[in-house]
């Protein structure tokens, strides 16, 4: 089984399922990384304030994969945007990693409350100059920061990682991303199960036609709707059925039936607004 690959505005690919390791503690992260490789797994999702970075690297030291089949991402978090500290949190985070590179770095939020945004993206266009990162991305973006970063820089980061599921679409900045050639990773697919996403009837009645779970058709669902995709589990069985979802096709009308569960008035949110995470 491969996973596809999608391709970057800067021409490098990453893979378009992975495993995302938000709020899997430090002293599980080896095992369930480990698990993730063995599942089948070769994208995964990190970063610095997660506090499990040094996990994932030991688990890529014990993998035996080769570092060319491995897509690694962290990100810099929230006080660290300013004067040279983004310099030293890649550092500490490949470090942490036990790597010298990592394909993807990624301003975490983008506290709009400190203005120093603009500053940490001038940062991490060094840091990818430098060859400590592959490509770099931000994540929780809104339209007005990404228009502002490119505007101040030029560079128009690989991709946005926010907040998307069936109930919170985020079309404003998909719409954004996709004009811009910008892809988009959906953190928290599923909800984080803070709403009934799998009783929903568009996503019920898919499964039943389907014949496959109700994760595995909201998996799908992101994938065709072009999205990257890493849900977290730290379950064996689980993280196997996560990755289980190139064998089979949402009709068109399916795909709409779950886009209209949006109910376009932001009420679908289930974490922080960018604007307040500072």
């Amino acid at each position: 089984m491969t996973t596809p690959t999608v391709e970057f505005n800067d021409g490098h690919s990453i893979p378009q399922l992975g495993y995302g390791v938000f709020k899997v503690p430090a002293d599980e992260a080896e095992r369930a990384v480990s698990q993730a490789f063995e599942a089948g797994y070769r994208h995964i999702d990190t970063a610095a304030i997660y506090g499990n970075e040094e996990g994932v690297g030991a688990a890529i030291a014990k993998s035996g994969i080769a570092r060319s089949e491995l897509f690694i991402t962290t990100k810099l978090w929230n006080d660290r945007h300013h004067d040279d500290e983004p310099d030293k949190a890649i550092a500490e985070s490949l470090e942490k990693l036990g790597l010298e590179q990592v394909d993807l770095y990624l301003v975490h939020w983008p506290t709009p409350a400190k203005d120093d945004y603009v500053h940490a993206w001038e940062k991490m266009v060094g840091i990818r100059e430098r060859g400590l990162a592959r490509s770099i991305g931000v994540s929780n973006h809104l339209v007005p920061h990404l228009e502002r970063i490119v505007e101040a820089t030029g560079v128009v980061p690989a991709v946005n990682q926010i907040e998307l599921h069936p109930a919170y679409q985020q079309r404003e900045i998909t719409d954004w991303a996709a004009a811009h050639g910008v892809l988009i990773e959906s953190w928290g697919p599923l909800g984080q199960g803070k709403y009934d996403l799998f009783g929903a009837d568009a996503v019920a009645s898919a499964a039943a036609a389907t014949g496959r779970t109700p994760a595995q058709v909201v998996l799908r669902w992101h994938l065709q709707k072009g999205f990257i995709v890493f849900p977290k589990s730290v379950r064996p069985e689980r993280m196997a059925e996560n990755i289980d979802v190139f064998d089979f096709e949402l009709t068109d009308a399916q795909i709409a039936a779950i886009d209209a569960m949006d109910p376009g008035d932001g009420s679908g949110r289930v974490s922080a607004h960018p604007d307040e995470v500072n």
